[in-house]
C-alpha cells in the first residue's frame, strides 16, 4: 500500500497493537472464568477484547459469570494480567519502525490505552519512553474506550485537532473510540469486527504501514484504501 498521509499526531493503542498483550489479557479473562465455573469460549470472550479492567469486571458480574463482587473481580484480573505483562511482552512486528518513522518525521506520538497506568508504565519501559510525547491510561479520562474521551485527551495534550490525527487500533472497542473522536484510523485487527471505511485503513500487520514524507494532508483527506 502507498504511505499514509503524514498526520498531525500518531495516537497508538497499546494492547494487541504495539505489544502482544491482547492475547494475554483474553487468557487472563478465560482463566478467571474457568475458576468461576463459567464458559470461556471465543463467544464469551469476544466482548472483553480491548476492554478496560473495570469495565471487564463489571461485565463479568453483570452477566452472572462470577459470584464475586466487582471489586474482588477487578483485583484478581489486575493481579493476573499485571503479572503476565511484568514477565515480558513481545513487541508487535513493525511497531517500533512505525514509531521511529513518526519520530523522524517530527510527528508527535501518544500512547492511548485501556490498560491501567501501572501496566502502561511497564510497557512504556519496553517500547522506550523516548518514543512517546504523552500517554493516556485507563481512569485518566471521565470515560474510557469505546467512548472518544481518551483520544480527545491525547490530541489535546499534543495540541492538535483530533481529525488531523491518525489512530492505530486492533479491536472494535478501540476503533469505535478513535472514530468517535474524529480521528483517521489505521487498524491492524487482532479480533474480528473492524470494517474498512472512508476514515479507516485495514492492514494485516504494522509492517505494511508507513507514513509519507510529504507534508501533512488536510483533515478532509479520505483514507479509503483497504489491504490485508
Amino acid at each position: 500500500m502507498p504511505p499514509l498521509p503524514r498526520p498531525a499526531a500518531l495516537l497508538c493503542d497499546m494492547d494487541g497493537t504495539l505489544v502482544d498483550t491482547e492475547h494475554a489479557w483474553l487468557d487472563t479473562v478465560a482463566g478467571f472464568l474457568r475458576t468461576q465455573g463459567s464458559p470461556a469460549g471465543a463467544t464469551t470472550l469476544a466482548p472483553f477484547a480491548g476492554a478496560a479492567l473495570a469495565d471487564a469486571a463489571d461485565r463479568l458480574v453483570r452477566d452472572g459469570l462470577t459470584a464475586l463482587s466487582p471489586e474482588e473481580t477487578l483485583a484478581r484480573l489486575d493481579q493476573e494480567f499485571t503479572a503476565r505483562v511484568a514477565a515480558g511482552v513481545a513487541v508487535q512486528p513493525g511497531a517500533l519502525r512505525l514509531l521511529d518513522r513518526a519520530r523522524a518525521l517530527g510527528v508527535p506520538t501518544a500512547l492511548v490505552t485501556a490498560s491501567e497506568r501501572h501496566v502502561a508504565d511497564l510497557v512504556l519501559d519496553t517500547l522506550g519512553r523516548h518514543r512517546f510525547d504523552t500517554s493516556v491510561a485507563s481512569g485518566e479520562t471521565t470515560r474510557g474506550k469505546p467512548h472518544p474521551d481518551p483520544y480527545l485527551a491525547a490530541a489535546a495534550a499534543l495540541g492538535v485537532a483530533p481529525q488531523d490525527c491518525l489512530a492505530v487500533e486492533d479491536t472494535p472497542t478501540g476503533a469505535s473510540a478513535a472514530l468517535a473522536a474524529g480521528c483517521r484510523l489505521l487498524a491492524v485487527p487482532s479480533v474480528p469486527g473492524i470494517e474498512p471505511g472512508p476514515r479507516t485503513v485495514l492492514v494485516a500487520s504494522l509492517t505494511e504501514a508507513d507514513l509519507a514524507d510529504a507534508g501533512r494532508a488536510p483533515h478532509a483527506t479520505a483514507l479509503d484504501h483497504s489491504c490485508g
